[in-house]
Parts: structure tokens; C-alpha cells; sequence
């Protein structure tokens, strides 16, 4: 991410969240105008009192007295109701932005491409969006208000106590300017160490996530101890940033506490003097003292919101980093509507594709591709690992865009078709099956939310899902856990087959689909994929001779180009690469026939 937003030493970036204030302005002035009443209810007391003392016990009359009291109480009922109506429409506009903000964020990063999540641990995206955002949600739900409302209490305090005494009141101004220097220069460190103790927490919160997300792995390799450290580390040292953060608060506040507090001792012992000099009148000094003790208080919470401020300043930096960023993938201006299958005669062109992976800009995955799949056609995609197969699937779903070259889909190239246009017609189902934390019907009707339980039915039995599915305990009721723990690796390829097939793509990309099964499911779920690949254009990164043997034909590749092409048979004859994975997957590259349909052809994916 970049960092140059870090130089900033004040609350501008805070300026940039005006777009998701700015559709409730009438709320907004709601809770200004009870701002107003409750601060200038505030300011009204000390008045109250003065007039009480000086009109009340001074002369004795108790009619003044009870009017006073009476007005006093008056008075703090305008406040209590004034203040209430503000706490009510500031918090539910805090909750109201930090929903709206979260929802923004999260769509944005929705749309970004894979490039995004090569270089950003999903870890640290999800910290900005539940710790940023709830430090956003403080400042605009309550920081803010109090800051405005201690701001005007300053403003009309000081406006107050020059009125009611010039010059106890200069010595007041002057120690609130002396005030201001520490908040400024102590204000900037706190900002600066705020946004470290967040990136701290994001870089725990990625590495939890990430742990959390592999436990088989670090359990069968005893690793629990290693990580736990580790994790334990993290968040040390997001404890150790956090409590230098905390210190410079805890000075600051120290600071500004002393200097107020000793001005207004010094300026009571004045004040003091003056009423027994008989220049000053006793209700005058308590009106001065209570402005005084008012003001400090304001000076005081606005330093501690300013603080608040700061932190929130760092967490929308790295909100906005995160809504600054541009997917390199971008949608077409004027998208072009994707002729149907077959309408112009031409199905899938590979012109002299050349692509680099971002992350290794020096290494060609593709180079000078070209490729013609007819409409309809089933083709099988060979090569040893890192020869370009799975590319070819990334960049048919514009997960990224060839550096060079373009694809065409019936004639359209996919930079011209809307993205969401384009993955609407194809249908993927990858070697690591992705089930998400939901019921069997919510899994397989993932693609056409809109299905019937009749349609779901019928794809199930067509991928040989339809048997362990009505045995579970609640059938296609039943919640599957988290990526799918419920179900075996069979039994979870199964059922992204099924969603796949009630897809109903004209295009299918299949990595090696029944590579999870055993053989029994592999017979079925291989007869059900060419019955769904019927009428399709069937692209296969094949690891099993079965895959090679019904395709129309099969692509060797080797360093992202194309070396031979043609049926199993022929390149055995023709093409030493395939005949050399022939020969290592097979043993017997002279006799296909006799090889078992469950050896793997290509061990990984290129």
C-alpha cells in the first residue's frame, strides 16, 4: 500500500468521508441545532447564577430567589432535552456512514482483480473494515459532536468571560494559548503512532486469518506451538504501539490538565482580590469562575477529541487507500452485448495472446498464444506445470488482461463484453472445489440464485450428487459448515459440478473436474460432464487419460505456446513432449489402451 498519505499531520484525510455524510444533511442539521440549544443552555447557567446571587442573597429577596431556581431548573431541562436529541441523531448518523462506508469499501474490493490480493492479505482488508471503520464510526457518532459542542463552549465561554471581566479574561486567553502548543506538537505523534498501532493489529488480523484458514495443514505438521508464537508476537508488538500511543495520550492530557487548572487558580486568587476590593461583585466572580471552569472543561475535551481525531484521520487513510485503488481490469466503457453461441460461426480466439503475471513481471506465462475453439468443440489442455494451462482460465474470465494480444468469445473481443456479461456465460469448476458456509440448496444454486428446488434436484443427479445429498440429515437443507467441512473432497467437487451444470454456461472451463473422485463417482460424474458439455464449448486441463481420449482434441503446451495439437493417438507419434507425459504418467506411451483411466496425465497446473 502506499505510504506517502502518512506525511500528512492532520485531520484532513477526514474531509474525504464528506461524500457518505453529505446524503443526510438534514439529519446532520437536526443534530447541529440541538448542538447549538445544549451548548448555548450550557453558556446560560452561569448567567442564571449570577443573577441569583447578586439579585437572590444579596438583597434577600426571596421572590427573586424562587424565579432564579425556577429558571435554573428550566434551563437544565432545555439542556437534558437538547443533549439527549443530539446523542440520539449523531449516533445513529455514526452507525448509518459506517455501514454506508463499509458497504463501499467492501463492494469496491469485490471488483478488484486477482493482481489486488497478490500484493493484500485478505486478513488486513477484513481489519479495515471492522477496526478502521469502528473508529470512524466513534468520530462521526460521537467524538465529532462532542468536539463541535466543547468547540462552541470554548468559543462562547471565552466570548463570556471577556464580557464579564476584561481582564481576569487575558490571563485566562493567554494560558489557552500556551494550551494550544502541546495539543499541536503532541497531536502529530499521536497521529502518526495511531496509524502504526492499526497496521500492527491488521498485520495480526492477517495472520490469524491465514493460520485459521490451514489448520489441518499446521496440525499435521505440529506446528500449533510455532504458531501460536508467532501470533503471539504480532500481537505484542501491536500491544507494544499501542501503549507508546497511549503514554503520549495519557502526557498530553497530563499537560493540558496542569496548565488549565493553574490558570484558574491564579486567576480565582484575582478574582478573589477584586471582590474584597469591592471591584468586582461576588455573583460577577461565580459567573467568571463557573465560564472558567466551563471553558477548561471544553479546552480539555477538545483535546481528547482532537486526539480521537488523529486516529481516525489514520484510519480513513487506509480507507481510502483501500477505495483509491484501481483494478487493472477495468469495465468497458460501452460494453458490447456477447453474441449467442455459434452466430457468427466462430466460438473461442487466442490471437497472439502475451501475458506476464504481475508478481513476476519477467517471466512469460503465455507467449505469442493463438488458439481456435469452434463452437461446441471439447478440448483437453496438456503440458507440464507452468506451461500456461490454468492462465488460459484466468484470463478467459478477465482475472487479468494479456499485456499483449486479445481474446475474442464469438467474435467479440472480451474487453468490449461487460465483465459481468462475459463470467455469465462460462461455467468453472477448479480442481480445489470452493463450498461456501451455507445449505446444500444455497451451494449449488450459487450461480442462478433464482432456481427451483426441481432444477436443483436435476443437476445434483446429473453429477452424481443427488444420493449423498438425500442422505444427509436434512437433505438439501443442510447447512455444510465452513468451506464445506461436513462433506469429503468427493463429495464437495460433486457438488460444485452441480452448480456448475444448473449454471447452464455455453462455455465450461473443467480443471481435471473429477480428479477429487473415486472411481466409481468418476464414471458417473465424467458421463454427466459430456452430457453437460453437449452444445458447449468444453475447454480441460487434463491430468487423466479418460479427459484426453473424449476430447476433439487435445493442446500440448510447454512454456506458454503451443507445441502440438491433435487427437491422443496421432501425438503420441508426432509430439515427443506428450509422448515423454505419456510415457512418465502412463509407462507404456505405446499402448494408451491398457492404462487406467484413474492415472493422472498432468500433475499440475500450469
Amino acid at each position: 500500500m502506499p505510504e506517502a498519505a502518512v506525511r500528512s499531520s492532520r485531520v484532513a484525510p477526514l474531509f474525504a468521508l464528506l461524500p457518505f455524510l453529505r446524503p443526510y444533511a438534514g439529519r446532520w442539521a437536526l443534530a447541529f441545532l440541538a448542538l447549538l440549544t445544549s451548548a448555548g443552555a450550557t453558556l446560560a447557567l452561569p448567567v442564571a447564577f449570577k443573577y441569583l446571587i447578586d439579585r437572590g442573597f444579596a438583597s434577600g429577596n426571596r421572590a427573586h430567589i424562587d424565579r432564579y431556581f425556577i429558571a435554573l431548573f428550566v434551563v437544565s431541562l432545555i439542556l437534558a432535552a437538547a443533549t439527549a436529541l443530539r446523542f440520539y441523531w449523531v449516533s445513529w448518523l455514526g452507525e448509518r456512514v459506517t455501514a454506508d462506508l463499509r458497504r463501499a469499501v467492501y463492494t469496491h474490493v469485490m471488483r478488484m482483480s486477482p493482481q489486488f490480493f497478490e500484493t493484500t492479505q485478505t486478513g488486513e482488508v477484513l481489519s479495515r473494515l471492522t477496526t478502521d471503520t469502528t473508529l470512524i464510526q466513534a468520530v462521526v457518532g460521537t467524538s465529532l459532536s462532542l468536539g463541535l459542542r466543547n468547540a462552541l463552549l470554548t468559543v462562547g465561554g471565552v466570548t463570556m468571560l471577556v464580557a464579564t471581566s476584561p481582564v481576569l479574561s487575558g490571563y485566562i486567553i493567554a494560558t489557552l494559548i500556551v494550551v494550544v502548543l502541546p495539543i499541536v506538537l503532541f497531536g502529530r505523534r499521536v497521529r502518526k503512532l495511531s496509524r502504526a498501532s492499526q497496521d500492527k493489529v491488521a498485520n495480526a488480523s492477517a495472520l490469524a486469518g491465514e493460520v485459521l484458514n490451514a489448520m489441518p495443514t499446521v496440525q499435521s505438521y505440529t506446528q500449533e506451538g510455532y504458531e501460536t508464537k508467532r501470533f503471539g508476537g504480532a500481537v505484542e508488538a501491536a500491544f507494544d504501539t499501542a501503549l507508546t500511543r497511549i503514554r503520549a495520550r495519557a502526557s498530553l492530557t497530563a499537560v493540558v490538565i496542569v496548565f488549565v487548572f493553574a490558570a484558574i487558580v491564579f486567576v480565582l486568587w484575582l478574582g478573589a482580590k477584586a471582590v474584597l476590593a469591592g471591584s468586582m461583585t461576588g455573583g460577577q466572580l461565580s459567573q467568571f469562575i463557573l465560564y472558567a471552569v466551563f471553558t477548561a472543561g471544553a479546552v480539555g475535551a477538545v483535546a481528547e477529541v482532537w486526539g480521537d481525531l488523529q486516529r481516525a484521520a489514520g484510519a480513513t487513510e487506509r480507507l481510502l487507500q483501500l477505495l483509491a485503488a484501481r483494478s487493472p481490469v477495468e469495465e468497458a466503457e460501452t460494453p458490447v452485448p456477447l453474441p449467442a453461441q455459434g452466430a457468427q460461426g466462430n466460438g473461442i480466439r487466442f490471437e497472439n495472446v502475451g501475458f506476464s503475471y504481475p508478481s513476476r513481471p519477467g517471466i512469460a506465462a503465455l507467449a505469442g498464444f493463438s488458439l481456435d475453439v469452434r463452437p461446441g468443440e471439447h478440448i483437453a489442455l496438456v503440458g507440464p506445470s507452468g506451461a500456461g494451462k490454468t492462465t488460459l482460465f484466468q484470463l478467459l474470465l478477465r482475472f487479468y488482461d494479456p499485456q499483449s494480444g486479445r481474446i475474442l468469445i464469438n467474435g467479440v473481443s472480451t474487453r468490449d463484453v461487460s465483465l459481468d456479461a462475459l463470467r455469465q456465460a462460462i461455467g468453472v469448476v477448479l480442481q480445489e472445489s470452493v463450498i461456501f458456509s451455507g445449505t446444500v440448496l444455497d451451494n449449488i444454486r450459487y450461480g442462478m440464485p433464482d432456481a427451483t428446488l426441481e432444477q436443483v434436484r436435476r443437476a445434483a443427479d446429473m453429477a452424481a450428487a443427488a444420493g449423498f445429498i438425500e442422505q444427509l440429515p436434512e437433505g438439501y437443507d443442510t447447512f455444510l459448515g465452513e468451506r464445506g467441512v461436513r462433506l469429503s473432497g468427493g463429495q464437495r467437487q460433486r457438488i460444485a459440478i452441480a452448480r456448475a451444470i444448473l449454471k447452464d454456461p455455453p462455455i465450461l472451463l473443467l480443471d481435471e473436474a473429477t480428479s477429487a473422485l473415486d472411481a466409481a463417482s468418476e464414471r458417473l460424474v465424467q458421463t454427466a460432464l459430456d452430457n453437460a458439455a453437449q452444445n458447449r464449448t468444453t475447454l480441460v486441463i487434463a491430468h487423466r487419460l479418460a479427459t484426453v481420449q473424449q476430447a476433439d482434441r487435445i493442446v500440448v503446451l510447454e512454456h506458454g505456446r503451443i507445441v502440438a495439437q491433435g487427437r491422443h493417438a496421432d501425438l503420441l507419434e508426432s509430439s515427443p513432449l506428450y509422448a515423454q507425459l505419456a510415457a512418465l504418467q502412463f509407462g507404456e506411451a505405446a499402448k494408451p489402451q491398457s492404462v487406467p483411466q484413474s492415472v493422472p496425465l498432468s500433475t499440475a497446473q500450469g
